[in-house]
């Protein structure tokens, strides 16, 4: 019958004498198997238990006896709940049940339960009893229907009914008619319900798929946001979170539209969210996608990530609009550093904030498993092939096993890269042995280095190989931060698990001694790689203080790397938006260089449109580029910067001017954040947002989202809001197929404003290399001080005329660009004299967290 109306079936047999602790073990099971939508049982009378039947989930109980279905029925939720199909079967064969008087024999608690509140409705008298009941032969002579919910033992004999009576049988085994009891020699009616019970339960089971298909279709959302009662004086941000109680982050999943099977909940407020959901809504039509850029920042920060999340929860706590930001995880070493963390701050943060800034789902420590893996492969294998024949070597690849000899998966693909189209390991000639198993890697040109998600100083320089049992092997190698990792960048740009994996496998790790470049996939890792990187791939669910969604995903340096969170985080959130809702995200350091990136690279990879760049702006910073005095991290600013000065922000205003120019290079509009501190006067707010209209921004909108929450930024998200329904000529500044010294040039003059560029001889040689192996097409990731337009972190406003020195040249190819480096770059901080861990401390009863900013 099944496949008649579309379903498949299953049919699980379990051993004879299976305990009730082994069927509900195999029930629990199929209620997590994605793939079964309903569970119908049939077991022996015995085994009809509580614990059985309520073991089933609701949504897939096709035969509706778990208390909860019951439950539903019983208060007249039946559009909501799964009916019995022997209760709907019995009720299909009665009629005119007004004052009449229904016996109930010998049936189940859950069938009972449901006959009758079914018959209640009807208008029926209903009488329930057991068949060894005192007052049997009564009720039965009095009832005007008996439905025998087990089978009628010989000792009541047919007598005790009253003829004319009409009889129904139902018993449990419903997909066998042999117990559906016909009695013999009857006077009265009789009914079986086998094969009418049947046709229910399939038309239930029809309507669990009918439920579950509807399940998975895209949701308006029902959230709830939770309420700010914000202080002043603001107190610290993780006293502010603290003071907040986030709801469970299955409560805000299911609030959004995900479905169970689609989260990973970690501990209360943390949940994965697997991929499955962009096939579901596939589709969907995406939300708006905004991005926040900045002006050059002084090296206190400007507040990019805080008005990311004033924007969303502005706009989905105070305008009812569906919004959702979109943060990097930050590194644990700048949390312990001197940065401190990056959840937001003051009234506009991410919560809880001690989760968001240390360990949060360990993405950071895949990376940095994946990423050492990789490193160790390295230098394992230029050690085995340093001290091996070629016939040892290619033996010990291909072992013999059990009698066997085969090649792995990524041995056969190795093979073929090679042209050697063979499958047998005994059939490789002496010399295609030697190809296959020799990667000859050269160890200067080694590029992979390890790393670690501390700031360590002096692991910035270090030599491994030391002991005697690497037999002499020495070279001189780093430590990087763990964001740093080109596995990082890899993760924030990937579209799938299938583009990851592929992505890892391109990694370049060295070239070999004939100047070919070796790939993580010629050292047989893309697989284990790929294993370790399985669940970070997957965006963290948490919420704003104000209860909004917020998806936690990469978090690649913005300098070596296009420092933006990942491209499939922004992927489903733009789907759970849903076409009217806005998905807010932040690009890393200043528009010159996180923006920039974020088109060229991101976007190329994303395939993504942005509406609208939220740019932001303080008078603090305004008033550097104006000619103030140097603003120093953990040092008092100057009085210019805590009182007016009008002047100063003018001639500041250069700065923004030009980031706004830069904007519009890519057509995309834009809108003016000012981020105002307390100490900002309202004749430079206004100053600031006059210039920045004058300029071509779209709008410019003082916002005090840090000390009010959203409602701080409602200003803003009415500005966001409109600026998006503008028309969009969003371009990107370069062609690809360019030459890279082009593309950098271009990127150079049009947007740092430089006269022209110098690459050093090595830079250049590395461009050439890079040419002739086939990567001339990648787009360009420029490594540039984020705190000057040049690359002179001393020259602030707007510097003309100078010319843009490249040091060198290097490559991730994995993730997809080349990165020219402007100067020396660090990729690894090392910590100051007073690190913020001073500060950091754990209350042993409470086990709360304290000193974290």
């Amino acid at each position: 019958f099944f496949w008649q109306v579309g379903l498949r079936t299953i049919h699980i047999c379990l051993p004879e004498g299976s305990s009730k602790d082994e069927i509900v073990s195999e029930i629990l099971r199929l209620n997590e198997d994605p793939n079964v939508q309903g569970l119908a049982l049939d077991l022996p009378e015995s085994l009809y238990s509580s614990k059985i039947l309520n073991a089933v989930k609701p949504e897939k109980d096709v035969d509706g006896l778990s208390s909860v279905n019951l439950g539903r029925l019983v208060h007249g939720d039946v559009s909501d709940c799964l009916v019995p199909p022997t209760a709907c079967a019995v009720m299909e064969l009665l009629e005119d049940l007004g004052g009449k008087t229904v016996l109930l024999v010998g049936a189940s608690r859950a069938v009972s339960a449901a006959l009758q509140s079914m018959l209640q409705r009807e208008g029926a008298v209903i009488v329930s009893c057991q068949w060894k009941a005192l007052q049997l032969q009564n009720e039965l002579r009095h009832a005007d229907v008996v439905v025998f919910g087990s089978m009628k033992p010989d000792d009541v004999p047919v007598s005790w009914i009253k003829p004319g009576t009409t009889i129904i049988s139902c018993y449990h085994n419903l997909l066998s008619e042999k117990h559906n009891n016909v009695q013999q020699n009857n006077p009265a009616a009789e009914n079986t319900v086998g094969s009418l019970a049947i046709a229910m339960r399939m038309q239930n089971m029809v309507k669990t798929m009918e439920q579950w298909i509807h399940s998975r279709q895209y949701k308006k959302w029902d959230l709830h946001c939770l309420k700010l009662q914000p202080l002043s004086p603001v107190p610290s941000d993780i006293e502010i979170s603290r003071a907040q109680s986030p709801k469970a982050v299955d409560v805000l999943a299911k609030e959004i539209g995900l479905l169970t099977d689609e989260i990973e909940i970690y501990g209360q407020t943390k949940a994965k969210v697997r991929l499955s959901l962009l096939e579901r809504l596939k589709d969907e039509p995406d939300g708006k996608y905004v991005l926040v850029a900045g002006i050059t920042p002084t090296p206190l920060g400007e507040g990019k990530s805080t008005v990311t999340l004033g924007l969303v929860q502005a706009l989905t706590a105070h305008l009812n609009i569906n919004s959702f930001a979109c943060l990097r995880q930050p590194s644990q070493g700048p949390t312990f550093g001197v940065k401190g963390g990056a959840a937001g701050g003051g009234y506009a943060q991410v919560i809880p904030m001690e989760e968001f800034n240390l360990h949060l789902t360990g993405d950071i420590h895949a990376i940095t498993a994946a990423n050492n893996l990789l490193a160790a492969a390295i230098d394992a294998r230029i050690l085995h092939e340093s001290t091996q024949s070629d016939k040892s070597l290619y033996n010990r690849l291909v072992p013999v096993v059990n009698g066997m000899r085969g090649f792995s998966a990524i041995q056969l693909a190795r093979l073929r890269r090679l042209g050697i189209n063979k499958t047998d390991p005994e059939t490789l000639t002496e010399e295609e042995m030697s190809k296959f198993a020799r990667l000859d890697i050269d160890p200067s040109t080694i590029t992979w280095q390890r790393v670690v998600d501390t700031n360590d100083r002096f692991l910035r320089k270090i030599t491994v190989g030391q002991a005697n049992t690497e037999k002499g092997f020495v070279r001189q190698a780093q430590f990087d931060i763990a964001v740093a990792s080109e596995i990082m960048a890899i993760l924030a740009l990937s579209t799938s698990l299938q583009d990851m994996k592929e992505r890892l496998g391109k990694i370049v790790v060295a070239n070999d001694k004939k100047g070919e470049p070796v790939t993580a996939e010629d050292l047989g890792v893309t697989g284990a790689l790929a294993v370790l990187m399985k669940d970070a791939i997957k965006p963290t669910l948490m919420q704003s203080l104000e209860g909004t969604p917020v998806f936690v995903h990469a978090g690649p340096f913005a300098n070596i790397a296009h420092g933006s969170s990942s491209v499939l985080a922004d992927k489903i959130a733009l789907k759970l938006v849903g076409e009217k809702g806005f998905v807010v995200t932040e690009a890393g350091f200043g528009a010159d260089i996180g923006m920039e990136k974020f088109f060229n690279i991101k976007c190329r990879a994303s395939g993504l449109v942005p509406s609208v760049v939220v740019l932001v702006a303080t008078v603090r910073a305004l008033k550097m580029h104006g000619g103030g005095p140097n603003v120093t991290a953990g040092a008092p600013l100057k009085k210019e910067y805590t009182e007016e000065n009008l002047q100063l922000v003018a001639d500041g205003c250069c700065n923004l001017q030009k980031q706004i120019q830069i904007t519009q290079l890519f057509g995309v509009p834009v809108v003016v954040a000012l981020n105002v501190f307390k100490t900002d006067s309202p004749a430079e707010v206004d100053l600031v947002c006059k210039i920045a209209k004058q300029s071509g921004a779209f709008d410019a909108v003082p916002c005090n989202h840090w000390s009010a929450g959203g409602r701080g930024a409602v200003k803003l998200a009415q500005a966001v809001e409109k600026a998006a329904n503008l028309k969009n000529s969003f371009k990107y500044l370069y062609n690809l197929e360019l030459p890279i010294v082009e593309k950098i040039r271009i990127i150079a003059q049009k947007v740092y404003g430089a006269q022209d560029i110098e690459l050093s001889p090595a830079a250049q040689s590395q461009v050439d290399r890079y040419t002739g192996q086939g990567f001339g097409n990648l787009p360009i990731c420029m490594a540039k001080t984020h705190l000057s337009l040049s690359h002179q972190p001393e020259r602030k406003g707007v510097p003309t005329g100078f010319i843009l020195p490249i040091s060198d040249v290097r490559a991730s190819i994995g993730a997809g660009f080349i990165y020219p480096l402007v100067g020396t770059m660090s990729t690894m901080p090392g910590l100051p004299t007073r690190p913020c861990f001073y500060d950091i401390d754990l209350d042993p009863i409470t086990e709360q967290v304290k000193g974290l900013f």
